[in-house]
């Protein structure tokens, strides 16, 4: 059960039964399925499927524009999906990749062959595409762009691994940072945001790559398992002969200042994301926005120095979850939980780890930038015995409810 997870954590607890009690509705309205079209509900259930974190913001966001953003998840996720089957002839797949934008406004097109998790949304893509060609024209606009540039960007590194750090960077943005870029551009085309946002490239592009790198970091394991290497060489050959090796018990010192190195790169990214964050002025796109982020920081957090990063699943807990979710819902709210995350990476900095140095500097410039009045969290002292009679209500309490169909339920399943 999730909040036995969170029992060292009273607040997480509190959040959870919160949450189920509807405290969803913070960061996410009541959807409206009765008024959409059978196709569009389709839509709405591949979401849920498919996405782990993303489906509950998108979710949140306001009614025209959140169908355009769920329809662009869709549209990546597919095209992602093609990019992930490692049983698609290498010649076949470049030239999907290539050619994956033209399919939007190809009602037949789909894909059959696939044995990836995510394949439902190849095999029922004219569902997809029938509501992306319902959209507003410049919602399409922006939707195919992105895809193309994204489907030759995948296409360039199919043949080749991840070598330098800018290389990385490189692959970030192809696969993230477009992502950033398009989003900035759909949330401009809906007015609900000023239009230079919309055209900014920068600064989403490192909301992408934060993200992206994050995930990069904290898959280790599972990449390896599935035959996918995305760690920069150029700084994994310093600390081995191959990026398996880190894998091997004997070489876990070598793999842990490794990832603290890349948790170091990917730290720099905190700076543009603040600022973006800080232009935001629509309360359903700045949660929208703010919510992944912070889950990233805490994800990195999670990750750094860790040497469970190489033998399992390094995972923020469904409490912290639901505590980010609803409190990171303006501004200093999210200083608040960066700085609290950053201090928890500052407290693990080893002394004799080859980038400390570099993550010092990095950690204490977002500390100064992060750095308010108003804690995130208040930790007022529990008694053991308040804290336990807390327990037995909240363990009751959440049984009951998960016996009712609640739609939060729904809302963070798949985190």
């Amino acid at each position: 059960m999730d909040f036995l997870k969170s029992l060292s954590h009273p607040e997480e607890i509190y959040n959870l039964f919160k949450f189920k009690m509807g405290g969803c509705r913070t960061v996410m309205s009541r959807l409206n399925y009765e008024s959409m079209s059978p196709s569009l509900r389709i839509c709405y259930q591949y979401l849920n499927q498919t996405s782990r974190s993303f489906a509950a913001v998108i979710q949140g966001l306001d009614d025209e524009l959140r169908h355009a953003v769920c329809i662009f998840y869709l549209v990546l996720r597919a095209l992602d999906t093609v990019e992930d089957d490692m049983t698609i002839p290498l010649p076949e797949k470049i030239s999907m990749l290539h050619n994956f934008h033209s399919y939007l406004y190809d009602a037949k097109w789909k894909y059959t062959e696939s044995r990836e998790k995510d394949r439902r949304v190849l095999e029922d893509f004219p569902t997809i595409t029938l509501e992306f060609r319902k959209l507003a024209q410049v919602y399409r606009d922006v939707i195919k762009d992105i895809c193309q540039q994204m489907g030759r960007g995948m296409a360039e590194f199919l043949e080749k691994k991840v070598g330098t750090l800018a290389e990385w960077d490189r692959y970030c943005h192809y696969v993230a940072g477009l992502v950033g870029i398009g989003l900035s551009r759909l949330f401009s085309a809906s007015e609900l945001e000023d239009p230079i946002l919309g055209q900014d490239t920068s600064l989403p592009n490192s909301m992408g790559l934060f993200l992206q790198k994050t995930n990069i970091i904290r898959d280790y394991l599972e990449d390896q398992q599935d035959g996918r290497e995305f760690w920069p060489k150029e700084v994994w050959e310093k600390y081995a002969q191959k990026l398996s090796d880190f894998a091997v018990p004997e070489n876990l010192d070598s793999a842990v200042k490794c990832l603290n190195e890349l948790v170091t790169n990917a730290l720099q990214h905190v700076p543009d994301v603040l600022t973006y964050l800080s232009r935001l002025k629509n309360q359903s796109v700045f949660n929208f926005c703010a919510i992944p982020q912070v889950m990233g920081m805490a994800t990195l957090a999670a990750c750094y120095n860790n040497p469970h990063v190489f033998s399992d699943v390094v995972k923020i807990r469904k409490g912290q979850a639901v505590t980010l979710m609803m409190g990171a819902t303006n501004m200093e709210a999210v200083k608040n939980i960066m700085h609290q995350y950053c201090k928890e990476i500052q407290l693990r900095i080893p002394m004799s780890d080859p980038s400390t140095t570099h993550i010092q500097e990095i950690t204490g410039n977002i500390s100064r930038l992060t750095l308010t009045n108003s804690p995130f969290v208040s930790r007022a002292y529990l008694s053991p015995v308040y804290l336990s009679c807390a327990m037995l209500l909240v363990a009751l309490s959440w049984q009951y409810l998960s016996t009712l169909s609640q739609p939060s339920d729904e809302y963070i399943k798949g985190l």
